[in-house]
């Protein structure tokens, strides 16, 4: 049986995160990105956009591609969500969108990535803002790594670099910066 489902406070918003799913820490904690990742996650907002957790929490929507914490690997770490459960999920989100009518979609990570755009290397991707479309939604998309400690990605360059281009842009978007009028 999985842990109940994990979302962030239902605030409208016009900026919407995406991750991939919960861990095995927010359902006990009751709220997205709350242990490792969310720390580092949240530091990079505090340092390039000047946006403290708090404020985050309260002022951007948090959603996830599977919303129930998919398990543990057999070996160290949590398991991706398998094709079944992110279609089983893939509704939530196409309703968020049509709800929110977001005009930033911050996903994190490969997985939230490919649910908005074509599987590219994140040196192709991360640092840059893409338009797209969903559930017949447009919006602008600027994809971030994923902050875990399991990936060195963002820790080492090119990823350093790209990942502080991308937190300009966020910061620098008018939806983005329509959060702090």
């Amino acid at each position: 049986m999985h842990p109940p489902p994990v979302q962030g406070f239902p605030v409208p918003s016009r900026v919407l995160l995406v991750g991939q799913a919960p861990g095995d820490k927010e359902p006990i904690a009751g709220r997205p990105f709350a242990w490792t990742a969310g720390r580092t996650m949240f530091r990079w907002f505090q340092e390039s956009c000047g946006i403290s957790e708090t404020d985050f929490r309260q002022s951007i929507y948090m959603a996830a591609v599977c919303r129930c914490f998919p398990g543990k690997k057999n070996v160290g770490g949590d398991r991706v969500p398998s094709p079944e459960e992110i279609q089983n999920c893939s509704q939530w989100l196409d309703e968020e969108l049509l709800l929110l009518e977001p005009r930033l979609v911050i996903p994190v990570g490969k997985l939230a990535i490919s649910q908005f755009l074509q599987n590219a290397p994140l040196t192709e991707i991360i640092g840059r803002i893409f338009q797209t479309t969903r559930a017949g939604v447009t919006f602008d998309v600027i994809p971030l790594p994923h902050p875990s400690g399991a990936s060195p990605w963002h820790r080492m360059e090119p990823g350093i670099s790209l990942t502080q281009g991308a937190l300009r842009l966020i910061g620098a978007h008018p939806a983005f910066l329509d959060l702090q009028k």
